[in-house]
């Protein structure tokens, strides 16, 4: 009786074991598998800065075959970080497609794709693709007037454009060449996002221009044309009859004017002047010194039209007289050919001085000159006191002893700006006006005398006989 219950136990036991077993394997759960690899790549066609590029992604798995209906982000780099800008649905070729305005810029036209998986397929990413940008024809010009007016100024503009008419902006060389010299670099300038850049010049003679823009990863390099801007005179000049014969010297121009109107300045002699001056115009036992002497430098109207700067020397008694009369002149812009002192031609031992034969042939106007008169040996001149002025000789012919100086053409014309045979002439009234008499008349056409200061009475000239003593 004692075994019974414990056999019932035993048995009960067996049979919870026995449905135990299989109901407890069912409910286990099985291993999950492994999510299948996956490839994305992302390409991007060529394309010109401002249009637009293909970026195709590819989603495929590990057995090449397209994965569809997948979303795939496509990012774009921006300056310092990414940021989103698709997302897209792959088709059943595992494609999507994209079309994206590129930038001028390299770093910004860079993309990358990804796809984030799910519970079949592993994730993937493409990396950074670099867009390439085609390079567009680019025009380079650099624009500005024809003419500009000496000591004025002008406005170029360079202007580079793509052949579609976009602004280029970027670094461009601007290229100049003066008349008779070679090119060279005058600025490196930067055009702007319109692709324009102005500057002003004021060139002093006839110059060229030209420009070269260097090549952007965007643009191609260009050079521009040649833009020939001429150098106009501010003045009018001379227009001399025909058939009127040249000096037979020529003498290069003097510098350019200093300052507004005739601005002279009258200033003791230098010492560089004066080691000019030694053994040419001065020498010993000339009537004056290096003391009575004064250097007058002033701005006057050449025969082209221009503004230069010229000096002559004179006795202190008269170099502000001469200075007034010589800045009326410029006010009535009567022109003078050539202003430099004698000393430039050397000594002459026929006048024993400096060359005046050779400064009247070279149509100079000058003034203190310690020598004889010309074609009168031993007769000293005039212009040896320094207060002689002789202006425009070569139109302006002198009577000496022995004929006609420099020449004969002129001594029967006139010109109304630079010629006078008459006291009614313009040159000869304002220099009147101002205190040089035009002493010996058509007898010495170029030949004036300044009267110091005070001094009631003409200075006594020499005794030439029955011409003038130049």
């Amino acid at each position: 009786m004692t075994t019974r219950p414990r056999r019932t136990s035993l048995l009960v036991a067996a049979l919870v074991a026995a449905l135990a077993g299989p109901l407890g394997a069912a409910a286990a759960p099985a291993a999950a598998a492994d999510p299948v690899p996956t490839t994305l790549t992302l390409s991007g066609s060529r394309a010109y800065a401002g249009t637009a590029t293909t970026l195709r992604a590819t989603l495929l798995d590990d057995a090449g075959a397209p994965v569809a209906d997948a979303p795939v982000v496509v990012e774009r780099r921006t300056a310092d970080d990414w940021r989103e800008v698709a997302t897209l649905t792959t088709g059943a070729g595992g494609e999507a497609v994209l079309e994206e305005v590129l930038d001028r810029t390299p770093r910004t036209n860079a993309f990358r794709a990804s796809y984030a998986g799910d519970a079949v397929r592993a994730a993937a990413a493409s990396g950074p693709t670099e867009v390439t940008l085609r390079r567009r024809h680019s025009v380079l010009r650099v624009l500005g007037p024809d003419s500009v007016v000496d000591e004025r100024s002008a406005t170029l503009q360079v202007q580079w454009r793509t052949r579609q008419g976009e602004g280029v902006p970027g670094r461009v060389v601007l290229m100049r060449r003066d008349a008779g010299g070679t090119w060279r670099t005058a600025r490196r300038l930067t055009t702007g996002e319109n692709g324009n850049v102005s500057l002003e010049i004021a060139p002093r003679v006839d110059t060229r221009w030209k420009a070269r823009g260097a090549g952007q990863v965007w643009v191609r390099a260009d050079r521009s044309g040649v833009l020939a801007v001429d150098n106009l005179p501010p003045g009018e000049p001379v227009r001399l009859p025909a058939g009127a014969p040249r000096p037979r010297i020529d003498l290069p121009s003097q510098p350019r004017a200093v300052g507004d109107g005739a601005n002279p300045v009258v200033t003791r002699i230098p010492d560089g002047v004066w080691g000019q001056m030694t053994g040419r115009s001065w020498h010993a036992g000339c009537p004056v010194g290096r003391a009575s002497l004064r250097l007058l430098r002033v701005n006057y109207w050449d025969f082209t039209g221009y503004r230069r700067r010229g000096e002559m020397v004179l006795n202190a008694d008269v170099a502000g007289r001469v200075a007034g009369a010589l800045g009326a002149m410029y006010a009535k812009k009567l022109p003078i050919r050539a202003m430099y002192r004698v000393d430039r031609f050397g000594w002459s031992a026929r006048v024993r001085g400096a060359d005046d034969h050779a400064s009247m042939a070279a149509d100079n106007t000058s003034a203190f000159n310690c020598r004889d008169v010309v074609n009168r040996p031993g007769v000293r001149s005039p212009h040896s006191y320094g207060r002689s002025v002789d202006i425009n000789p070569w139109e302006n012919p002198y009577r000496s002893a022995t004929g006609l100086v420099p020449n004969t053409w002129w001594q029967s014309r006139t010109h109304p700006r630079v010629a006078w045979r008459s006291s009614r002439h313009p040159v000869v009234s304002t220099l009147a006006a101002h205190g040089l008499g035009w002493t010996y008349g058509t007898s010495d056409n170029h030949h004036f005398d300044a009267r110091p200061a005070g001094m009631a009475r003409p200075l006594p000239t020499p005794d030439c006989g029955p011409v003038a003593c130049e």
